[in-house]
């Protein structure tokens, strides 16, 4: 019914983790990085940037930590980390095959 919707919407607007809030327009904007990463999966692994993988790994471990221990429980953020871990260790995975194989002269 009409009434339900607007009470959940009347949540949503006055929730601590609402859309009023940090806690949603701050993994919002991470998802950015984590669907830039996905689309990085199409590139060749020589154009990966292994520092800047490594700093992206390291920045969404820290940031997993900060959103499950912040309170409340900010569980978009710690999923946009979950999901931009995946793709930098993926992508971090490739670039050292691709070196490997290139020290070796494979490539």
């Amino acid at each position: 019914t009409m009434s339900a919707i607007s009470a959940k919407l009347r949540q949503l607007w006055v929730s601590p983790v609402g859309i009023r809030t940090t806690h949603f327009w701050g993994p919002v904007a991470n998802w950015g990085i984590a669907l830039a990463g996905l689309a990085d999966v199409a590139r060749p692994p020589e154009m990966v940037s292994g520092p800047m993988t490594v700093a992206l790994c390291i920045y969404s471990a820290l940031f997993m930590r900060f959103a499950w221990m912040v309170q409340p429980r900010n569980y978009l953020l710690l999923a946009c980390h979950i999901f931009n871990e995946t793709v930098q260790s993926y992508h971090l995975t490739r670039k050292v095959r691709y070196e490997m194989k290139k020290k070796n002269g494979e490539v």
